[in-house]
């Protein structure tokens, strides 16, 4: 994928007040790289910071975008890129020396809302969950893996137990019609677990986990995370900031166990990550638990009741810049094209 930094001819996120009150100074250059509809870049340059870097795989941001580029003018730019790519935004943007790096990582409201799209179960639209509008949807992946595939993507992606039950109902199902549409999986997952013995939360719909699942697979969101903790490591200076909201498990053990194993006072001690030499950490966290949303925030926005920020500052480490320490998360290597 190239870069392509965007010329230019309301949502208020999750956190955002606990973020700008948390953090030690807004000041400089920032990148937020999960743009969206600009909460979190409006909230910075309002806050102090001098220019904004937004970047974003959705082209749909660009109207936002526009808004901002309207009131904020240089101060604010907008690359179209995955933030795995940050390493390259910034040497593109020429950034010598960056403040803070902001991720809300996950789908977005705007997404969730817009039925064509494909994100929700709560909306009937096509089977599609591609966060750039590019590449495989989740309905090729739905009409065209394996059972066992399918399985996997649904057991390691969205930690459902039921994952054999409903890819057993999903290549049953598609024998005889596909499945394109988000109201049909739905319905079909639905049947597939009250024949089950599978047990829930009866206030959490039973698509919901394989919704993610999809999503994740689609967007390949674990690793393209990992890579841009990664890169984020890598451009940071010393006393720069790093926050991450984070929705969901998978999300927010990656990146617990990446500012962990690289802080001053982390330990290492993790199934996902190697330890680190004592005389090397990265980073510093700066609160000893996970901020969440308050209860006004979830009253007003109740998709915040399971985000956690994470707030943590860039150090120098004694033995260079950075380290190799690896992140171990679930990865799926499906195959299209194998119908049953």
């Amino acid at each position: 994928m190239t870069i392509r930094k965007v010329d230019f001819p309301s949502h208020q996120p999750v956190l955002i007040r606990s973020l700008i009150e948390k953090l030690p100074f807004v000041a400089g250059v920032w990148i937020d790289c999960t743009f969206g509809a600009g909460g979190y870049t409006r909230a910075l340059l309002d806050a102090g910071a001098q220019k904004v870097i937004g970047i974003d795989r959705d082209p749909s941001t660009l109207a936002h975008a526009a808004t901002l580029k309207a009131k904020y003018g240089s101060k604010f730019e907008l690359c179209e890129a995955n933030f795995s790519m940050l390493e390259l935004v910034a040497k593109q943007f020429k950034l010598k020396q960056i403040s803070g790096i902001v991720f809300d990582v996950g789908v977005s409201s705007m997404q969730i809302d817009e039925a064509g799209r494909g994100f929700s179960f709560q909306r009937d639209g096509p089977l599609d969950m591609r966060m750039s509008q590019n590449g495989v949807t989740a309905a090729d992946i739905v009409n065209n893996v394996s059972e066992a595939d399918l399985a996997d993507i649904i057991y390691y992606y969205g930690e459902d137990r039921a994952a054999r039950v409903i890819a057993k109902a999903i290549i049953k199902e598609r024998t005889t019609q596909e499945i394109n549409s988000t109201e049909h999986l739905s319905n079909l997952i639905n049947g597939a677990i009250g024949r089950s013995n599978y047990k829930s939360n009866k206030s959490v719909n039973p698509s919901t986990r394989t919704f993610q699942a999809l999503r994740i697979a689609v967007n390949n969101e674990l690793e393209e995370l990992y890579l841009a903790l990664i890169a984020a490591e890598k451009i940071l200076d010393e006393g720069a900031i790093l926050a991450v909201v984070s929705f969901h498990s998978l999300e927010d053990r990656i990146i617990k166990k990446f500012i962990k194993s690289r802080s001053i006072n982390g330990s290492g001690q993790s199934r996902y990550l190697p330890q680190l030499k004592s005389n090397s950490p990265t980073f510093r966290e700066l609160f000893n638990k996970v901020l969440r949303p308050t209860d006004e925030e979830i009253l007003a926005n109740p998709r915040a009741r399971s985000a956690k920020l994470r707030i943590a500052t860039r150090l120098r480490p004694t033995g260079g810049r950075g380290n190799s320490v690896k992140i171990e998360f679930p990865k799926v290597n499906y195959k299209l094209g194998i119908r049953q």
